[in-house]
Order: C-alpha cells, then sequence, then structure tokens
C-alpha cells in the first residue's frame, strides 16, 4: 500500500509540475525514462527502416535511438541537456554494439536542427510539445513521421493514436502509455492554377488554407465559384472534393512545394488527371 502511494503522489507531482511553473524555469522536461514495451510500439508505427534518421528530444538514456539502430538498422541522434544522461547514452550504445549509427549531443532540444530527421521522438510535457510544434511544422519535410509518448500537440490533431499495456511503466496509476503520431503535411496554402481535362479553356485559379493537415478553399472558372471540401494532407499525399460543377470528384495526388498532382475520380472511377502550379 506504502509504495502504491508513493507512486500515485510522484505520479501527481510529475503532472503538477507541467502546471505550476512557466515554462522559461524548465530546459527540459524531468527525465522518466520511456518504458521498453512502449519505445517498441512506437517505432513499429513509425514503420522504421534502415534508411531512416530517428531524432529523440530529450533522449534521456538513450533507449529510443539505441532500440532503433540494433532491431531496425536506423541511424539515430538524442538530444540531452543533462550531460549524466549523454554519457550514459553514449555508454549504452556501446554496450548494445551500436555506437557507430547512434551519437548523443548535450544540448538545449529548443535550439537543435531538425532538418535533417525522418522521425521525431518525444517524451516532454505538452507545453513544451506545444512549444516546439511551429519550429517541427516549419523545419520538417513532408511526410516526416513525429511520435510522442503520453502528450499531444493540442489543435494538431493525430494521424494515429494508440493507449497500450505499459506494465513497466515507472509513473502513473494506470500502467499504460498513450502514444501519437503525426504525419509532416505538405504546405499548400495559398494559391494555385488547376489544369485538368474535365473542364475546357484557361487553367482555373484555386486558392487554399490550411489548418495542419486539414484544408479547404475555392476554385473559380468562368464567373462561377466552387468549394473545395474534406482536404487532408498526410505528409506529401493529399485528397480533396468539388462538387456540382465539371471539376465534380475525388481528388488524391501528391503535393510538391511548387506542384501537384493525381488523378480524380467519380463513384469509384478515375475520370481524368489534374496538375495544380503555383501562379
Amino acid at each position: 500500500m506504502r509504495t502504491a502511494l508513493r507512486r500515485v503522489v510522484f505520479a501527481a507531482a510529475f503532472v503538477a509540475a507541467a502546471n505550476a511553473f512557466p515554462q522559461s524555469m524548465f530546459s527540459n522536461a524531468p527525465y522518466v525514462p520511456t518504458p521498453q514495451s512502449t519505445v517498441d510500439r512506437m517505432l513499429e508505427l513509425a514503420q522504421i527502416g534502415p534508411n531512416d534518421l530517428v531524432v529523440d528530444l530529450g533522449s534521456g538514456d538513450g533507449r529510443i535511438v539505441i532500440t532503433a539502430a540494433k532491431r531496425y538498422g536506423a541511424r539515430g541522434m538524442g538530444i540531452e541537456i543533462e550531460t549524466n544522461l549523454v554519457s550514459r547514452s553514449q555508454y549504452e550504445a556501446r554496450r548494445a554494439g551500436v555506437a557507430d549509427r547512434v551519437q548523443f549531443v548535450s544540448q538545449d532540444l529548443f535550439t537543435t536542427d531538425l532538418r535533417s530527421a525522418t522521425v521525431l521522438t518525444l517524451y516532454l510535457f505538452r507545453e513544451l510539445n506545444l512549444k516546439l510544434r511551429p519550429r517541427i511544422l516549419e523545419q520538417l519535410r513532408p511526410g516526416t513521421r513525429v511520435v510522442s509518448h503520453d502528450w499531444d500537440m493540442g489543435e494538431w490533431e493525430p494521424d494515429i493514436a494508440e493507449t497500450v499495456p505499459a506494465p513497466d511503466k515507472p509513473v502513473g496509476i494506470v500502467r499504460e502509455s498513450k502514444i501519437f503520431l503525426w504525419y509532416v503535411p505538405a504546405r499548400i496554402e495559398g494559391a494555385w492554377r488547376l489544369e485538368t481535362p474535365l473542364a475546357a479553356g484557361e487553367p482555373s485559379a484555386v486558392t487554399l488554407a490550411q489548418r495542419f493537415q486539414h484544408f479547404d478553399g475555392a476554385l473559380e472558372h468562368a464567373g462561377a465559384r466552387f468549394a473545395i471540401t474534406g482536404g487532408r494532407a498526410q505528409g506529401a499525399a493529399i485528397r480533396f472534393r468539388i462538387a456540382d460543377s465539371a471539376y465534380a470528384g475525388d481528388y488524391v495526388g501528391t503535393a510538391a512545394q511548387n506542384e501537384m498532382s493525381g488523378e480524380i475520380s467519380r463513384n469509384g472511377a478515375v475520370v481524368g488527371a489534374w496538375k495544380a502550379v503555383r501562379p
């Protein structure tokens, strides 16, 4: 009973610390290890492979990037402000035989250059996730996978969310972990010129407004205006719908910085191709 009570008190103090103090007082979240069972599921959800670079912010004892390297052949970088934990991680990497594939850096995670990551992992307070969110969306390439243990990203809803058993979890009343995964969406907000053989004449003007992976907008052609609805970007893969016009259909395709293209379907059958470029 006393052991259970201590766990409850510690968990409550852990959560209260995130809410009771301003973020300026934290250089990072307190070190609490991610259960190995949760690490395994985080990496499974992210579909780690040998071509990935896994960057773990607040890497603690290094178990996430070490597991990614040992089990999947990935490369890894752990960012940890506590030098004693960096030393411990380096030792654990040597012991696991992956020291040639991973590195650990003593650094403030809010100054870390994230651009080389293909997978970003986090076990930080929600407030820290929110503070990092603009840098994640700005620096990471579309399709980069972001995986967080327990804490979400506020209005940026996850593409995948799971609750998994975590019997080895050191904090919390219930021994389970929440895992959230996001695909960094392509940035497609703004003006485009749409071309498709479904409508004759000059390319049509498209204007899109985007909120994280969701977007909508309007198409204008020959004085008429049609709504674009249900838009979603999962990495570079996009889809949206146009109704009640010659352009009507379900649009799927891919987006690059200044060009999008794909196919149009009606009732499950492909009826044409489409392409859009920034003017």
